[in-house]
Order: structure tokens, then C-alpha cells, then sequence
């Protein structure tokens, strides 16, 4: 990657295409790469889609893992503009978590306040798995989410 040179500014839609191009090149896994940096691989891919932020020494590992340009860690370091550029997901596996939201969010946001009172759970303060389920009717997709509660002040 190195041998990509610009005279531009990269953005994080550039550093997330070097990103993929050499995971693919290097025959890489998204489990192999956050081991390598020592996060997790569900804010590993978040961070590289350039949904969140990594910490610098992070960026700078990732950067030398996948011999990125070396002001890509800079970018990787800048804090996100989280955007959805379409209302509905059209992707099949994403559109399954659109729908469950639509489906179970009210179910999931009645629960919650029941057993924590008016509030929300944390996007930010956030960890998230995602593990294979061997099953004789099929493999299962466990997915686990656990955030912060914050209440909400009164004013």
C-alpha cells in the first residue's frame, strides 16, 4: 500500500478501501486483524468501515499490520461523521437487524424500562459478539450486545 501515492487528502472512505484492499491481499480475517491490534473484531470492522474512532497507538498498528500510507493512522484517529445514506438497507443480513429493530425495538424499550427505569442503553460505553452456534437444525448467529445504562436527567 505504501507504494499508493496522493497528492490529496485522504478521506476515511479512501483509508477504509486501502483497508479492505489489503485484507483481501493478505488473506486476512476480521478476528486476525483486531487480534493483531489487540481490540475487539466487532470495533475493529466498525472502526475500519470508519463508523468509530480507534485510538492513535490502535490506528498506528493497523496501519503498520497492513502496511498502510502512514497518515491513514491520523485518519483512523479522527472522530467519525455516522451517516446512513439510505432509509432502508437493501443488504439482506442488514436489512434482518433493520427489521428486528422494527419488529422488537418497541418490546426491547419497554423491557429496559421496566427493569431500569427512563433511559436508554449506551452506544458508547458498548461491547458486541458475534458467535457461531452449532446446532443439528442449522447453525445459529448468536449475537450479544451489552451497554451502559444512562438514565435520563429531569430538567
Amino acid at each position: 500500500m505504501k507504494d499508493i501515492v496522493t497528492d490529496a487528502l485522504m478521506t476515511k472512505e479512501d483509508v477504509t478501501a486501502l483497508i479492505l484492499i489489503a485484507k483481501k491481499k493478505q488473506g486476512l480475517s476480521w478476528e486476525g486483524i483486531a487480534a493483531t491490534i489487540g481490540m475487539s473484531p466487532v470495533f475493529t470492522h466498525s472502526a475500519c468501515m470508519g463508523m468509530n474512532t480507534f485510538p492513535m497507538e490502535k490506528a498506528e498498528a493497523l496501519v503498520a499490520a497492513l502496511n498502510l500510507p502512514a497518515e491513514a493512522a491520523e485518519i483512523l484517529a479522527d472522530s467519525p461523521t455516522k451517516e446512513w445514506t439510505q432509509t432502508v438497507p437493501t443488504d439482506p443480513c442488514i436489512y434482518r437487524f433493520y427489521e428486528i429493530v422494527g419488529v422488537y425495538g418497541p418490546t426491547l424499550k419497554a423491557l429496559i424500562h421496566e427493569k431500569f427505569g427512563d433511559g436508554i442503553m449506551s452506544a458508547i460505553d458498548f461491547d458486541m459478539s458475534v458467535e457461531r452456534i452449532e446446532n443439528p437444525k442449522g447453525d445459529r448467529v448468536e449475537v450479544k450486545m451489552s451497554g451502559k445504562y444512562l438514565q435520563y436527567n429531569a430538567w
